[in-house]
């Protein structure tokens, strides 16, 4: 049997509840922000192109797996309004951090998520794979939670250029923590982006129901995984068990 020498884990959903999001008021918060920093486009006709460019750049990202961060489609929206703007320009940096502030601030650990990446930490390699557009959400909240020490490796799919569910991204994430595949388990919410995509990448696979993803959502997904719980209390608890029975 080989041994497990690293747990990478999901990061939103699995070790954090997002308690805040509103996409109409989130996307009214980002054009105040913008209008703050210089750009002066009406309301309406900024969350029109704003819509157009974030669905333009969602096909690509849920259908090719490649990430586009926030500042392109952003961009793309003003451009269209006749805004010289490149996706470089800090006064979009600036409005995306305030348009993610109240995000990051709703962002909490579920019960055990400490403890569970504390004792992770203590007998191997931990990583953290996350799908967001902007990386400086997760690395903020990160160190917010106080939990950011644990990580041996941290990537981001604005950072990564890929999406889970595509093998890329993990096979990164192998490649930081200098693993093999067979060496390491993967813990997540989603059954197509985090089961599916961590054995397609030749990873065991520990499913956790979430805010997002049910056990029954599970079930109808037909995805496998190695070890289902019922939640991360159950993965402290059986942790011994999971390495060793995987």
């Amino acid at each position: 049997m080989v041994r497990v020498k690293a747990v990478i884990v999901d990061y939103i959903g699995t070790l954090v509840n997002a308690s805040y999001y509103n996409m109409d008021a989130s996307q009214r918060t980002l054009h105040k922000a913008l209008s703050d920093a210089g750009f002066e486009t009406g309301l309406e006709e900024f969350l029109e192109a704003y819509t157009q460019a974030h669905e333009k750049y969602r096909a690509v990202r849920y259908e090719q797996f490649r990430e586009v961060t926030n500042a392109v489609w952003v961009c793309e929206a003003l451009s269209n309004l006749g805004c010289a703007v490149s996706p470089e320009d800090f006064r979009i940096k600036v409005a995306l951090n305030v348009f993610f502030q109240r995000y990051v601030e709703s962002l909490e650990l579920r019960p055990y998520a400490k403890k569970l990446l504390r004792r992770i930490k203590e007998h191997c390699k931990l990583g953290l794979v996350s799908n967001f557009t902007y990386a400086p959400v997760v690395y903020g909240s990160l160190r917010k939670l106080g939990i950011n020490q644990f990580f041996n490796a941290v990537l981001v799919s604005d950072e990564s250029g890929w999406r889970k569910p595509h093998t890329r991204i993990f096979q990164d994430a192998l490649g930081k923590l200098q693993v093999k595949a067979e060496e390491a388990v993967f813990i997540g919410d989603s059954p197509l982006e985090d089961i599916k995509g961590a054995q397609a990448a030749g990873l065991k696979t520990v499913f956790v129901p979430s805010q997002f993803f049910s056990l029954k959502e599970l079930g109808e997904s037909g995805q496998k995984p190695d070890f289902v719980a019922q939640g991360l209390d159950e993965i402290y608890r059986d942790f011994w068990k999971i390495i060793s029975g995987l």
